[in-house]
């Protein structure tokens, strides 16, 4: 890309070279509390979400499987459990901060055996074409700069016949939700990034960056462009939330 390309950077526009490392310093700044400010803003629900998904993923013993923006492991520690002994999960993320974290909190919990940690950009993965059986993302690809470079990306990395899920805040399909949403995610998320992180600026850039994320069509038009086949997606919380699901076939 050329010097004079700009992207999002919540409501902002950045040089695209500057994306990554502003993303960056959000994460770093709230990884020792990312946990925490998870329950807090979803009031719990957070943890309903990641169950779904690992229940539409439908991972078997053997399996191998790539979570990608990988966070502090939710997702890694219930797949590591599933896939047992013969089966891989890598936990990856391109935050080296958010990557510590996660590494920390999984052999804490003794899930060391099967279980791989790996500093990535989702966008130019480090690993062999039609590899694993299952990519997850959660809550990671409205931070990437170049989305369709990195669903590429994921479609690359699958074996035939393996399952893109991609979990992330959408938008809500009542307008009258919207505006209550929108009310909570600008005033209430930046004072609880302040008083809990000690970080107002980052919760407000993560608000800002739902609204910028594409709405559950488009994304399903995104993966569809990628090569991903059969792909649907299933409305949460009232859309607050949507799980896409996709396959290369």
């Amino acid at each position: 890309m050329s010097d004079d390309k700009t992207t999002d950077f919540g409501y902002e526009r950045v040089p695209v070279q500057e994306k990554a490392r502003r993303v960056g310093q959000v994460f770093h700044s709230v990884a020792g509390r990312y946990d925490l400010m998870n329950d807090l803003m979803s009031m719990g629900i957070h943890r309903a979400w990641k169950r779904f998904t690992v229940e539409v993923a439908g991972a078997r013993p053997g399996w191998k499987v790539l979570d990608l923006a990988g966070g502090t492991g939710d997702l890694a520690a219930k797949f590591a459990r599933i896939t047992g002994p013969r089966g891989q999960v890598v936990l990856s993320d391109i935050n080296a901060s958010m990557l510590t974290q996660g590494r920390a909190r999984l052999v804490d919990q003794g899930l060391v055996e099967n279980l791989d940690f790996v500093q990535a950009d989702a966008e130019h993965l480090p690993f062999a074409d039609d590899h694993f059986d299952l990519v997850t993302i959660a809550f990671g690809l409205r931070n990437v700069t170049d989305k369709n470079a990195a669903l590429a990306s994921m479609h690359r990395v699958l074996k035939p016949g393996g399952k893109l899920l991609v979990l992330e805040f959408s938008h809500p399909v009542s307008r009258t939700f919207g505006k209550v949403y929108d009310l909570y995610s600008f005033k209430a998320l930046p004072l609880m990034g302040r008083l809990v992180a000690g970080d107002a600026d980052s919760y407000r850039y993560l608000a800002e960056s739902i609204r910028m994320h594409p709405d559950q069509e488009t994304l399903k038009d995104m993966m569809e462009t990628a090569g991903f086949e059969r792909c649907d997606y299933f409305n949460l919380t009232g859309g607050v939330v949507a799980l896409h699901r996709g396959y290369k076939l």
